[in-house]
């Protein structure tokens, strides 16, 4: 499964893109063991190259990094979306991020589809941001029929 109930933030409050940054690679690490630091070295070079920004307010950071067994993954719905440079110019408040091993060609190509088909259902992304907690947001993602491919 790529994505643990306690890899789901509700509501944060965020400064910005690199803070949401930092948040996601905290996250990651607190659930799946990564190394903090390396995690969010990671996300912040990834968008310094291209944004994953990907409109519609979403954002799809995705990373390789060493010493990860498996694809994870985590999602933040934030309180107020935040300026990301999206393809769209529009700020985001839903990010998934993607933490795939070094090595995860296939795999780490998979889980960007799957994930990106998921969010771009706006019918999904309306239950996302209408919902009250973690755990709602947790059990919308993993009902859909797309992420269960995953």
């Amino acid at each position: 499964m790529i994505l643990k109930p306690e890899a789901v933030l509700f509501r944060p409050s965020v400064g910005g893109k690199n803070e949401l940054l930092r948040i996601i690679g905290g996250l990651a690490s607190a659930t799946y063991g990564l190394d903090r630091a390396c995690a969010i070295k990671a996300l912040v070079d990834g968008e310094s190259r291209q944004s994953t920004g990907v409109g519609h307010g979403v954002a799809l950071p995705h990373v390789r990094m060493e010493k990860l067994d498996c694809v994870s993954g985590a999602f933040v719905r934030l309180k107020t979306p935040v300026d990301f440079r999206s393809v769209d110019r529009r700020p985001i408040d839903l990010a998934f991020a993607i933490f795939s091993p070094a090595n995860a060609g296939a795999e780490h190509l998979k889980a960007l589809a799957v994930i990106s088909r998921t969010f771009r259902d706006q019918a999904v992304c309306a239950q996302l941001r209408s919902s009250d907690n973690h755990a709602t947001l947790y059990t919308i993602m993993m009902q859909t029929q797309s992420f269960q491919a995953a």
